[in-house]
């Protein structure tokens, strides 16, 4: 279930998050989080609580950016 969306701004693009809870067989509550950086290119992350997840967000997802950046600038030209 959807429980949340927020921006999140890296460098000059601004991208979408969303936040979905799920219940699991035990009753426990999981988060996960959807951003989506191109067509195709999505990260999802999942952690046992929303600020858990943001800090995740928060470390990850600049850094897979700039890895995507960096993989584009090297690659061999088509």
């Amino acid at each position: 279930m959807l429980i949340k969306t927020e921006c999140l701004e890296i460098g000059e693009h601004t991208y979408t998050v969303c936040y979905y809870e799920m219940t699991t067989p035990r009753g426990t509550h999981r988060y996960s989080s959807e951003i989506v950086l191109g067509a195709g290119d999505r990260v999802i992350l999942d952690d046992d609580s929303v600020s858990g997840l943001g800090l995740k967000l928060s470390r990850v997802v600049p850094l897979t950016v700039c890895g995507r950046l960096l993989a584009a600038r090297v690659s061999p030209a088509a």
